[in-house]
């Protein structure tokens, strides 16, 4: 871990190594062991040291030191943390991650048997949940701008010339059904124009590509734009799917593109991929099952407190096993809870989730006399919404992470934690999010579902 924020990061490291020390200092707490108290040096080598100040150092020197007396190496959550721990594939199918995330796609994909052999995203946070959670060595991620990886004397293009798949979801202001502008030359869509520029440069034999529902609109245009940068050997499905048809208790629309050079024909692509789009078996409440109640923190700008009260980002706890966790989970058993943690409410806002019924908004009767904008209902209908637990939940996005009050747990008087929208989003239960919890929840709401991706993922590896 220390190795990834010393090789991608070059301002606050301390910020971001303190994260590191807090969780490590953390799990040992858990488990029942005291952070030794030592000089030497032990196996951490000079290169993670030289950075930091000497009292970052001696932390630094005293936990690892701790970790290998103690022979954690096969710990569950403690192995995400260790150097060296990253090794390289097996010949696998191999798949580029653009845009990629904390990785919901990426799990899907790995699920479905491919493997990812580049990875690369701006967001450092997004970056770092990826890296933890996966045993892929670090010279497979790129954090920075997209365009730079054409440019870049690294040679980070060419960890992509044996992929089978690429995907990504190029971020687009231009899907606007007000933008007359054609969507190649809207200088807001850079993004878009860098990613195909990359599928004209590697050919992969498929990409991926993932959108909000308004991309699904400019269709024709896109396939023009692909047509002449990539020429005529691609053909292309194009599907709008809903996660809630795919078993995902989540009403979630995205536009999908599928297209590949191999011959295969997009149209059966396409017909098997929405045949399998059956309803959903999962409901919100089944998403919400087994997790510990919590309360909304009263601390205010505190995002760093926890306590048993509004929950912690790592608890050791074992998990009640249902259905719908052991779908996520693909069988295995919990023994940790992370990000199920509460954020800071008001009173007022505390008060208007307890009254709220389910389904119930903010023009319900029951909060008139304690709502704030009453004079500007029609505007903030949707400020306010109790999740409805008998019902599939409304999409999660990434406005989560600057409030929750139009995802209201549907028992509890607070919004949903960052592992209930996790939940909803299918990643299983042992997926650690890194940074701040506002960014928990953005990189969950920015996520593509993990069991629609894996959906994907084996259709395409049909052809593999």
């Amino acid at each position: 871990m220390i190795d990834f924020i010393l090789d991608k990061v070059f301002a606050k490291r301390k910020h971001k190594i303190n994260e590191i020390i807090k969780d490590l200092s953390r799990i040992l707490e858990l488990e029942g062991k005291s952070i030794q108290k030592i000089q030497t040096k032990t196996q951490l080598p000079d290169k993670y040291l030289e950075p930091f100040k000497p009292e970052i150092k001696q932390v630094l020197i005293e936990l690892f030191a701790t970790l290998s007396e103690n022979d954690f190496k096969d710990h569950i959550l403690l192995k995400k943390y260790f150097l060296n721990k990253k090794s390289k594939p097996q010949k696998k199918a191999l798949f580029g991650d653009l845009f990629s995330g904390a990785g919901g796609i990426g799990l899907g994909l790995e699920n479905a048997g491919f493997y990812p052999s580049f990875i690369a995203d701006e967001n450092y946070s997004a970056l770092l949940t990826y890296y933890i959670n996966r045993e892929i060595p670090l010279e497979n991620y790129f954090l920075g701008d997209i365009k730079d990886i054409q440019t870049s004397k690294s040679g980070y293009i060419n960890r992509l010339k044996d992929t089978f798949l690429i995907t990504g979801g190029p971020p687009c202001q231009g899907f606007s059904n007000a933008n007359r502008q054609r969507l190649i030359n809207d200088s807001r869509n850079e993004l878009y124009k860098d990613f195909l520029h990359i599928l004209e440069e590697i050919q992969p034999p498929f990409f991926l590509i993932e959108n909000v529902r308004g991309m699904a609109k400019r269709k024709e245009e896109i396939q023009e734009d692909m047509t002449r940068i990539l020429g005529k050997k691609y053909q292309y499905c194009f599907l709008f799917l809903n996660s809630r048809n795919y078993n995902i208790p989540q009403n979630r629309e995205r536009f999908f593109i599928i297209g590949n050079r191999i011959g295969a024909n997009p149209e059966d692509i396409a017909y098997s991929i929405k045949s399998q789009g059956k309803g959903t078996r999962f409901l919100l409440k089944d998403a919400l099952e087994g997790l510990p109640k919590i309360r909304p923190s009263n601390k205010f700008n505190q995002a760093s407190f926890e306590s048993e009260d509004i929950g912690f980002k790592i608890v050791k706890t074992k998990i009640q096993e249902t259905e719908f966790s052991s779908y996520i989970n693909n069988g295995r058993k919990q023994e940790f809870i992370f990000n199920h943690k509460s954020r800071f409410n008001n009173l007022n806002d505390q008060e208007i989730f307890r009254r709220l019924p389910s389904g119930g908004n903010s023009l319900h009767e029951s909060i008139q006399d304690i709502l704030k904008y009453k004079n500007r209902s029609t505007i903030f209908k949707d400020k306010y919404f109790r999740l409805e637990p008998h019902k599939v939940c409304k999409a999660i996005t990434s406005h989560m992470r600057f409030d929750c009050h139009m995802y209201i747990h549907p028992k509890q008087a607070r919004g949903l934690s960052p592992r209930e929208a996790a939940r909803v989003q299918t990643f299983p239960d042992d997926y650690l999010f890194m940074g701040r919890p506002n960014e928990w929840y953005q990189q969950i709401g920015n996520a593509v579902p993990v069991k629609l991706a894996e959906i994907l993922g084996k259709e395409i590896m049909k052809y593999y």
